[in-house]
């Protein structure tokens, strides 16, 4: 029989090895950015948030993806469940057990990052920045009460720049080479024109578009772009009622018949309407009524599942 010193000394060293095993499981800064770095700057192409800015706050958020929301809930964001509906995790934050959204996937949660900050009108400042300017972005997100800790925005901007994380933002490719760009009208035609006003021209969904700023107009931006206003209303299934306003995302051609690969369901949130989500995944409003059997001008309900490829079943 092992005498009792013997007995500790075979814990502790147990104890050192699992500590060691633990640690050696964890993921560093280094571990973090090779994981997630490429969905960082497709999020990027498609939505227009810098990736530097993406990896920062999921490096700060979960710390680098080891935090219990990101664990056992695939919450990289720290984004709470608010309107969600969606399976949800509690968690500690300024409150005690809080409500965190949980995904299946982490990719999932870098999804819905792009969308929270895309379709709340808070963040739509945010837009017109250059995608480059990650100090902007960073005050923004502080500005507009991502969170509440004062230093939000100077600890985005230290872990950008320590880990040169603004290199990723020069991976985006917009869509207007230098002095012209082409165009879709329709499925069988496309036209080139020349630009020269100095527009942000990126694509989502194979869709190209623009963010407004303040005081820019649809008759102004459709005449820029060698359009008249009711095409350009067209492309975004905008009627009278909707006005321009600084940050709205709107297309320069066509929207599509289906969402990115890989986004096929949408749960609704709280107050918002169809044509937010047609615009939010670049579909053609009217296929998204056909997709979900649903009367043209009808609205759905917070919770509710949108078919964005398929089609739902009577």
């Amino acid at each position: 029989m092992m005498n009792k010193q013997v007995v500790i000394s075979v814990l502790l060293l147990w104890g050192i090895a699992v500590f060691a095993q633990k640690k050696s499981n964890r993921f560093s800064r280094e571990d973090y950015i090779a994981a997630y770095a490429n969905i960082a700057v497709r999020e990027m192409k498609n939505f227009g948030i810098p990736a530097s800015i993406t990896l920062a706050q999921g490096i700060l958020e979960s710390d680098c993806g080891n935090s219990r929301l990101a664990v056992e809930g695939n919450n990289h964001f720290g984004i709470k469940c608010h309107e969600w509906t969606g399976s949800s995790i509690l968690n500690d934050d300024d409150l005690k057990g809080e409500c965190f959204r949980k995904y299946k996937h982490a990719e999932e949660s870098f999804i819905d990052h792009s969308l929270f900050l895309s379709q709340r009108s808070r963040y739509a400042p945010l837009f017109n920045l250059k995608i480059t300017d990650y100090k902007g972005w960073a005050y923004g997100l502080k500005q507009a009460g991502y969170a509440t800790n004062p230093q939000y925005a100077n600890l985005l901007i230290k872990i950008i720049e320590d880990n040169q994380l603004y290199k990723f933002d020069s991976n985006e490719k917009t869509s207007q080479p230098q002095d012209f760009i082409i165009l879709r009208k329709s499925f069988f035609s496309s036209r080139k024109i020349a630009i020269t006003s100095g527009y942000d021209i990126r694509q989502y969904n194979d869709v190209k578009f623009v963010r407004l700023k303040d005081g820019d107009t649809f008759g102004k931006v459709a005449s820029d772009f060698k359009m008249t206003e009711k095409e350009l209303r067209a492309y975004n299934d905008f009627d009278s009622r909707i006005k321009p306003f600084g940050g709205l995302k709107v297309y320069l051609e066509p929207k599509r018949r289906k969402a990115a690969k890989g986004l096929d369901i949408h749960t609704v949130l709280q107050g918002e309407t169809m044509l937010a989500i047609s615009q939010a995944y670049a579909i053609k409003l009217k296929t998204l009524y056909w997709r979900n059997r649903m009367r043209v001008g009808m609205e759905p309900i917070a919770g509710e599942k949108l078919m964005l490829n398929g089609r739902k079943s009577k």
